[in-house]
């Protein structure tokens, strides 16, 4: 039982397609995966024959079968330093992640125009304000957010490079969080005297950065407990994948593991 998004679940059905795979919401989408229709990226790719093609995990499966390697925040900048220097790249699904990969490993890529609704949502300004609020907190930024965004960054990684920074940092500090809130739970059982700081979102209509409840991600919410134990009672939800994209979408993910 994936308690997940879809992209998430059909991941695993892709490296585990002997296991039932279940997912507690069908309608547990992602808005970054859903700006890369298949069809529409196949076109994209069509124009670049010669380029290699990179996704995100955070993709669809019949994105997946179109690719040659996949990666996750953690490790594309690796992966990416590891491609052929005569080749060029087509990254995507998000744009604001392939930017930062590109500043980081000097590549030239072709970036698909996807992104995060949660990340891309972050207010420079009302960040830079609790900044000035807050001058000796450390500001915590995920990479799927816009280069202003992360420019006001002290450390700029992966949940796993944020939880790191909170493991290895002071323990009565203050954070500034940029990104999904749902991560300060586990930032708190780190470090359970620090004081975490949402980021505020901008969203049209409010005072800019005044909404801090909007940076919360409404697909992954879609998992209640109630749907859990109907999931888990019934057996369904489940997800479905015909073998030929399984085949094709397992190939790019067995390229990342093996690179790291």
């Amino acid at each position: 039982v994936f308690c997940g998004v879809h992209f998430m679940a059909e991941t695993a059905k892709i490296l585990s397609p002997q296991k039932q795979v279940l997912l507690p919401d069908l309608l547990a989408g992602c808005s970054l995966a859903d700006s890369a229709p298949a069809d529409e990226f196949a076109a994209f790719k069509h124009q670049y024959p010669d380029h290699l093609v990179v996704n995100y995990v955070n993709s669809s499966a019949a994105v997946k079968a179109l690719t040659d390697y996949c990666v996750t925040s953690s490790n594309a900048v690796q992966v990416i330093q590891s491609l052929p220097k005569d080749r060029g790249i087509i990254f995507g699904p998000d744009k604001y992640l392939g930017d930062w990969v590109q500043r980081e490993t000097g590549r030239d890529m072709v970036l698909w125009e996807g992104s995060c609704e949660v990340h891309e949502m972050f207010s420079e300004q009302a960040i830079f304000d609790m900044k000035q609020a807050h001058p000796n907190a450390k500001v915590l930024v995920h990479p799927e957010c816009p280069a202003p965004v992360r420019a006001l960054g002290d450390v700029i990684g992966s949940t796993k490079r944020l939880l790191e920074a909170v493991h290895n940092g002071d323990p009565n500090g203050t954070y500034l969080v940029v990104t999904e809130p749902g991560i300060i739970h586990k930032m708190k059982e780190a470090a359970p005297e620090a004081i975490f700081l949402m980021a505020p979102a901008n969203v049209v209509g409010n005072e800019e950065g005044s909404c801090t409840s909007c940076n919360t991600c409404p697909h992954m919410r879609r998992n209640t407990l109630e749907k859990l134990y109907l999931c888990m009672k019934n057996r369904t939800p489940e997800i479905h994948l015909e073998e030929d994209i399984i085949r094709k979408a397992r190939l790019p993910i067995e390229r990342m593991l093996e690179i790291g």
